[in-house]
């Protein structure tokens, strides 16, 4: 017999940013997808017109496109299964829910608001959950004629038993159980003719074939209601993935609306979209190894679903700076120089020779953001002290700094040609005719041509990159520094 296709779904709401979590959703059901060789979808849930934001769609698709989780079908790509968005499906659910009708396992409800506010009041008076009280479903067929013909607003909600249990199994979290007698009876289709988000997930999945359906924690406790309506039709029920909430901190869960990282703020500071898919991948799986470091490639060879956690996965910011520093240093160096550019203009002089930035930068940074600050003394010699010149494991002091830098700045001046070469075969007859450590000299030259306690690059890199008439300056000033300490 042969087996069935895997295929998989992303099924996201066109309601701003994609937020972490959502494409940890989207990047699990694309390996479990490609992992098998199957296919991965995309389709837009768009039924809650009120919740719609514009250019959403977009963000959608430039997300996917660049992580690289290229889906197999989708609005752009029709593989038989369309229309890929639920707004253009409506007639599609109200005649499932017809359907369902038909076998006692939905029903017309014409109830008005008042009617459910009364109801709602009164059972919190006592205490108890709202839950609708199946008023409607003793309504004969002639009665609900009546009402449609006379135009009534209605819903059709689902027609859950009162008694017994509803058992799922979930690869995750097992199998689970609940009692009939805590189900609602919830909303299919709603008065404005569309469907629930409920609904329309198991009506969609269902004619799509889907297989496997990855979706996060929060939607385990609405398991139940999809299983009984996967019974109802009489259809095959999914493989249900359920992924561990993402927390900002043992208490707080990353949120969308209280402004926590979207993978669009990740890339706006400076993280590379190889290391985000990477570090998402490892909140709430783990490949079983102390291995961290993997390609998309790598990643769909390895995946294996059955080995997501239950527990809740800690978005570790710093964390993700280290593997993103991993990956800044793996770059080939013209495009870690192509990706630094913009953040030089505004701050470096234009003749500054930026490849030469580049080569310090790249294995000295975690993230592209971090560049600015890094490179500001180039543009301008920071306020500093004297201290920055006292090293105790250099061996030098005060009196020791400002006697070489003096005694090393007229001969500096003397040179015709300035580079690195030039400037080592001077630094080391320096050395040997004042019998001092290597370390003498070159910590003073570091300490005044950065201004810094520490720096990118040693003395040599500095000096070629500022120049000799830039260096000089700053040496002659890092002397009068040193003369008023004294």
């Amino acid at each position: 017999m042969e087996s069935t296709r895997i295929r998989t779904r992303f099924a996201p709401s066109p309601t701003g940013y994609m937020h972490v979590g959502n494409l940890r959703t989207a990047l699990y059901a694309y390996l479990i997808a490609k992992h098998e060789n199957g296919d991965f979808i995309l389709r837009i849930e768009d039924t809650d017109q009120e919740r719609y934001v514009e250019g959403a769609v977009e963000i959608i698709y430039d997300t996917l496109k660049d992580t690289g989780l290229l889906h197999d079908e989708g609005p752009d790509k029709d593989g038989g299964y369309g229309p890929y968005i639920q707004s253009e499906r409506r007639g599609i659910y109200l005649e499932y829910a017809k359907k369902l009708i038909e076998k006692g396992e939905a029903y017309y409800c014409f109830c008005s608001k008042d009617r459910l506010d009364d109801l709602k009041k009164d059972l919190e008076e006592k205490n108890q959950t709202f839950k609708y009280d199946k008023h409607c479903l003793s309504m004969s067929e002639e009665e609900i004629e009546e009402n449609l013909k006379k135009g009534i607003p209605y819903v059709i909600r689902q027609n859950n038993p009162t008694e017994g249990k509803t058992t799922f199994k979930d690869v995750i979290y097992g199998d689970i159980s609940v009692d009939n007698s805590e189900l609602e009876d919830m909303i299919l289709i709603k008065s404005d003719g569309l469907p629930t988000y409920n609904f329309a997930n198991v009506v969609d999945d269902h004619l799509m074939k889907i297989t496997h359906v990855v979706r996060g924690s929060e939607y385990l406790s609405s398991s139940p209601k999809y299983n009984r309506l996967y019974e109802a039709f009489g259809w095959e029920v999914p493989i249900y993935v359920h992924c561990p909430p993402i927390m900002k901190d043992a208490q707080h869960k990353l949120s969308k609306r209280n402004g926590d990282a979207s993978y669009q703020d990740l890339i706006a500071k400076g993280y590379l979209k190889e290391a985000v898919i990477n570090y998402i991948a490892l909140l709430g799986w783990n490949p079983g190894t102390n291995e961290e470091i993997f390609t998309l490639e790598k990643l769909v060879e390895i995946f294996d679903f059955k080995n997501i956690n239950k527990s809740p996965a800690i978005f570790d910011i710093q964390k993700l700076k280290w593997m993103n520093g991993e990956y800044i240093k793996k770059l080939p160096f013209e495009e870690f120089h192509s990706l630094s550019e913009p953040y030089y203009k505004g701050i470096l002089p234009e003749n500054m020779d930026k490849k030469k930035i580049s080569q310090l930068m790249q294995t000295r940074i975690e993230i592209l953001s971090d560049i600015p600050e890094k490179i500001q003394f180039f543009a301008s010699l920071p306020d500093y002290s004297a201290e920055i010149f006292v090293h105790k494991k250099m061996k030098t002091t005060y009196e020791n700094s400002l006697e070489n830098l003096t005694k090393i700045l007229p001969m500096l001046e003397s040179l015709e040609s300035w580079s690195e070469e030039t400037i080592s075969e001077l630094i080391s007859s320096y050395v040997q005719e004042e019998g001092i450590k290597n370390s003498q000299i070159m910590w003073p030259l570091r300490s005044a041509l950065s201004g810094l306690q520490s720096s990118p690059g040693g003395y040599l890199e500095l000096a070629v990159i500022l120049g000799k008439e830039e260096s000089l300056s700053r040496i002659k000033t890092a002397i009068e520094v040193l003369k008023k300490h004294l």
